[in-house]
């Protein structure tokens, strides 16, 4: 293995997982548009909001039935939004594999105190047994595990005919992977994922049967003015209009709406689908030829195509203690970052040490395969001080 530096260098050294790196050929001049200095009540605050909602149906290809609003608090404000509005009208089943699916069954258990919830924990890199699910419960769960780079592999699990709501984070799945909306009742996203946009801003989107019980049930607790989508009763249509519920940065939305009308010029869903399914397979394609790296996610039909999960599989790092393996990943994430060549790549907090590449829509394939070489790089560089150690 060459301890010499790789000639080349990827374009785009940005691989992080959130907020995720701009669409290419992405600049200021993107925003000139925006309706800077207006009311996001104004006629034309409320036509950039709208743009954005009609914008998100056509490229995510979101069936009529189904409503879309811009909320605050980025994914974590949506998903709450839908959680403290409606559950409690029958019983709980959270499913978890990795950061966030957990924080959601810290809401449900320790916040919201839910009688009848059962929370469904798989360690990093596997699923939950999803076929002993029971849909008589409503049912939370992350469609891609940003943390782990473990997704469901399809929605065949779901049933028609379920008497509770699916609510679906689906942040880092949007914009990548096929969502069917009629085994979905509610999916949130955040811009800044998939589609590379700016942070705080959510999209929540509810079907028939969600807005059904958003209407018929009222629940125990208070809810908080930013999680009201009711009046008088009835869903408050105007939030999924652009009426929003607090003020939305209107710079945000022209980068949203730019990100996606650029997604609708590489052919819609399926051009990004595309995309990051090649990306990542630049990466999968590396580890199966690389010793010394393998794929957090255990079953190959739940490999992700945006968050891709990797582990270091050298037995000198394996047999180190979790703390020093914690350190080998941050020495190598750091040795790439004061190169210039990488930032942002290191696994989440949370997760067992390694690698965490980005490789949704808005990453060039090429950008990726400039990075591998720099891999094997800097295992060249760390891999002997672990044998002085030793």
């Amino acid at each position: 293995m060459t301890t010499a530096a790789p000639a080349g260098r990827p374009a785009n050294p940005n691989f992080s997982s959130g907020p995720t790196t701009k669409r290419p050929g992405w600049s200021l001049d993107a925003l000139n548009g925006a309706a800077l200095g207006r009311s996001h009540r104004s006629k034309a605050g409320k036509a950039k909001l709208r743009e954005a909602i009609d914008l998100t149906r056509e490229v995510l290809e979101v069936p009529a039935t189904h409503r879309i609003a811009i909320v605050p608090g980025s994914d974590t404000g949506a998903v709450e939004m839908a959680m403290w509005s409606l559950l409690g009208a029958r019983g709980v089943e959270v499913l978890a594999w990795e950061s966030f699916g957990a924080i959601w069954v810290t809401d449900a258990v320790k916040q919201l105190r839910l009688p009848n919830t059962k929370a469904s924990v798989a360690e990093f890199g596997k699923l939950p047994d999803l076929a002993a699910v029971d849909f008589d419960n409503d049912v939370i769960f992350t469609f891609n595990g940003t943390t782990s780079g473990v997704r469901v592999p399809n929605h065949d699990w779901i049933p028609a005919d379920r008497a509770g709501l699916t609510i679906c984070d689906a942040t880092s799945a949007a914009f990548a992977m096929e969502l069917d909306y009629d085994k979905l009742d509610v999916v949130t996203f955040s811009w800044q994922k998939v589609m590379g946009g700016e942070a705080a801003h959510g999209i929540l989107i509810m079907g028939p049967r969600a807005v059904e019980r958003l209407e018929s049930f009222t629940p125990a607790w208070p809810l908080p003015k930013l999680f009201r989508m009711t009046k008088n009763g009835k869903i408050d249509e105007g939030l999924f209009e652009g009426e929003t519920i607090n003020t939305p940065s209107m710079l945000c939305v022209e980068d949203y709406i730019d990100t996606l009308n650029w997604g609708k010029s590489v052919g819609g869903l399926k051009g990004l689908i595309a995309r990051a399914d090649a990306t990542a397979k630049v990466v999968y394609d590396f580890v199966a030829r690389t010793p010394w790296l393998g794929v957090l996610a255990e079953d190959r039909a739940t490999w992700s195509n945006t968050g891709v999960c990797l582990v270091f599989t050298d037995p000198a790092v394996a047999a180190l203690p979790k703390a020093e393996q914690a350190e080998f990943a941050k020495a190598f994430v750091a040795l790439l970052e004061r190169e210039g060549v990488a930032f942002d790549f290191g696994s989440y907090r949370d997760a067992p040490p390694g690698l965490r590449i980005w490789c949704g829509a808005t990453v060039e394939a090429s950008d990726v395969e400039a990075l591998l070489p720099w891999l094997e790089w800097a295992y060249a560089q760390l891999t002997p001080k672990l044998a002085k150690a030793a």
